[in-house]
């Protein structure tokens, strides 16, 4: 079979699409960090009916075949938005993406890689950008750095020999992204519990839980912050409210009142942070299945959740607040508040923030003064077509 020639087609039945998802359980099956997600999820992630990513964007998926067998799979598509923004931000015209990436050897991952590019060349595209998995806002970037332990809830894992063969293909990188871990049964520096204190007595702030019996609303809070702290972002590209409605479908049994925080300045909804326990710990051992115990063991974990880890994956404050002393003193004190939070009544010891871009200098000056350190590093990376 090693010597059987590989061909690359496009998904274009049921069956295929079944192949699509399933050869990453086969190639990612000797990693002990790889946590299977479900394939209900993946399903819906690729699934134009299901995933509100596509009222903006088309994808191809295509499979890989050696004799028979099915040895790789990528996606291509573009993002009509991202395709929008300025190209200062990161993307803009004639930027296509490649992602859904998985191969058994460099010669597979390259005919994937030259497929995909192809794709996007005859839709016009001028440069890829890769792996992003599908929308910027759900798996962006290869793992370059943090193999030896598991990826927390919404975040990518990848084989660690990925790498070679990609920057091999004359990708270079366009931004790192990283994750920031931290002890969160230990109280954070002197410094910083001044600040929160004197936050404390501020009586212009208020820092409050989420209201989830008005979910839809807090919702529409903590979207219309971030679409307007991120404007400005490298890689940015707006949330569309049917996104939000999937999003929030999909993490709201995640969803603890007490680890979700809108900071209001004189009753004006300023920032928010999101924290989620790790829904990895529990699924890991399903194996991407809910059948035949599965669903019962994983609605039990939501219903009273103890998580190691909670993560935190989206914060923002106002444009017009950022690089203020009152930006910083809303972020601590909302770190503050749900790292309480998650000890007291998670069972959390650690605590995974990010991805954080690797020149947000603010983001990055939170999470020194809090003493967390880098635990993974994220490459998206580019190559002109």
């Amino acid at each position: 079979m090693a010597n059987a020639a590989l061909s690359i087609r496009p998904v274009s039945t049921k069956a295929d699409t079944k192949a699509f998802i399933e050869v990453a359980y086969r190639i990612n099956a000797g990693d002990p960090n790889w946590v299977p997600p479900l394939r209900s999820e993946v399903a819906a992630t690729i699934s134009p009916e299901k995933n509100g990513w596509f009222a903006h964007a088309e994808a191809q998926l295509f499979l890989a075949e050696r004799g028979g067998k099915v040895v790789g799979r990528i996606s291509a598509h573009l993002d009509f938005l991202a395709l929008e923004m300025a190209p200062e931000q990161g993307f803009g015209p004639g930027t296509g993406f490649w992602g859904m990436f998985e191969a058994e050897d460099e010669n597979t991952a390259k005919a994937l890689v030259n497929t995909a590019e192809q794709w996007l060349r005859n839709k016009g595209m001028t440069r890829a950008i890769g792996p992003v998995s599908l929308s910027i806002w759900e798996e962006p970037g290869l793992l370059v750095k943090g193999h030896d332990h598991p990826p927390t809830v919404l975040m990518g894992h990848h084989l660690a020999h990925y790498q070679g063969w990609i920057e091999a293909m004359g990708y270079t990188k366009a931004k790192s992204l990283y994750t920031y871990e931290l002890d969160v049964t230990k109280n954070f520096p002197p410094l910083i519990q001044r600040i929160v204190d004197m936050g404390e007595r501020n009586p212009k702030i208020r820092v409050r839980e989420i209201d989830k019996d008005n979910f839809d609303k807090e919702a529409k809070i903590i979207v219309d912050i971030l679409n307007d702290a991120w404007s400005d972002n490298w890689g940015f590209v707006p949330l569309t409210q049917r996104e939000v409605d999937d999003v929030g479908t999909k993490l709201k049994p995640l969803v603890r009142k007490e680890m979700i925080r809108v900071a209001e300045l004189e009753g004006e909804p300023v920032a928010f942070m999101i924290a989620l326990p790790d829904l990895n710990e529990p699924l890991k051992p399903l194996k991407g299945s809910l059948l035949p115990f599965g669903w019962l063991k994983l609605l039990l974990w939501l219903r009273k959740p103890v998580s190691r880890t909670a993560r935190v994956p989206l914060m923002g404050v106002v444009k017009r607040l950022q690089s203020s002393r009152m930006a910083s003193q809303l972020a601590f004190m909302m770190i503050e508040y749900i790292r309480r939070a998650s000890v007291a009544k998670y069972g959390a010891q650690r605590g995974e923030v990010g991805w954080i871009l690797e020149d947000n200098q603010g983001m990055v000056a939170i999470a020194d003064a809090i003493e967390s350190h880098i635990n993974r590093e994220y490459i998206i990376y580019q190559k002109p077509l």
